[in-house]
């Protein structure tokens, strides 16, 4: 059965565990299973009290990451896997079955120019190496599609797949954001559809990344789409209510997206599990 998650950036700009004990009624009275942690900078986080915190709070964790701009995957894969390492060494500590998020290539670098065949075939060539070396370390390697403001990588679930198919590799898959559809898809449905078996991960994020439920995705064909698919996987709210001043600027965060810090949680996550049950949704 589907868990529902939420990525800490709706807390907290950091890893902080004194933060989310102090959250953690409020998660449990949503129904929330899952925490998606940020790795941009591993070295950050606790592995002995983040394992404590997660064994008797019994949520499960994901982490996640985006590659910055002083690595070129294609023209310097080995310092992108350097960079990967230590993320994935935490994430295979804390017990997360899987580090994703834009771990194939530069957040917020674009070249003003469709992608290349050498761009496509390089950053296939870092996946695959990449996914090596997660399986080292017990991971599976999520691939996250971003719009095209952020990346002319990879912007949709059919782009997502493509790497997939050609990386070959069998611990790879697709994490799709909702935020990021609303920008590139055709339609919400189309693009799930389109990842086919790849599909193994969905952020839950407004078209403004704010409170869920106040922009425009449709969330009633979101959850219809997922509940027709059979999806038993976890569907993360994230919202950049906070946001780890790596990756700020790449993202364009530079205003509130909330008026109220405290709707994104205590609206969004409710709101959420209300369209996921109307849709036929279930959620543990």
């Amino acid at each position: 059965m589907a868990r529902l998650g939420l990525h800490t950036f709706a807390a907290a700009p950091k890893w902080d565990v004194a933060a989310m004990d102090v959250l953690l009624p409020r998660l449990r009275a949503h129904r929330v299973r899952v925490l998606e942690i940020p790795l941009l900078d591993p070295a950050e986080i606790d592995v002995a009290e983040t394992r404590a915190f997660l064994a008797r709070s019994e949520i499960e964790p994901v982490c996640s990451l985006g590659i910055p701009p002083s690595i070129d995957v294609i023209s310097d894969p080995d310092k992108g896997l350097a960079f990967l390492e230590p993320a994935f060494d935490v994430a295979s500590a804390i017990g997360a079955f899987a580090l994703s998020g834009v771990t194939y290539g530069t957040i917020g670098r674009t070249s003003g120019a469709p992608r290349t065949r050498d761009e496509f075939d390089g950053t296939v060539r870092f996946i695959a190496r990449a996914a090596a070396r997660a399986r080292s370390f017990g991971l599976k390697l999520g691939i996250e599609p971003c719009n095209r403001y952020e990346t002319h990588i990879m912007n949709t679930g059919a782009d997502a797949r493509a790497y997939c198919e050609a990386a070959g590799a069998d611990n790879v898959f697709i994490h799709l954001d909702t935020y990021h559809m609303n920008i590139e898809e055709v339609s919400f449905a189309q693009g799930l559809a389109d990842c086919g078996p790849f599909l193994g991960y969905v952020h839950l994020s407004e078209s403004n990344r704010g409170t869920p439920g106040a922009g425009t995705v449709r969330w009633d064909e979101v959850y219809r789409v997922l509940a027709q698919i059979g999806f038993d996987g976890i569907t993360t709210l994230e919202s950049m209510n906070q946001v780890h001043p790596a990756i700020a600027s790449a993202l364009a965060i530079w205003r509130p997206v909330a008026d109220n810090p405290d709707a994104v949680i205590d609206r969004g996550l409710p709101f959420l599990l209300r369209m996921a049950q109307e849709a036929g949704f279930d959620y543990e």
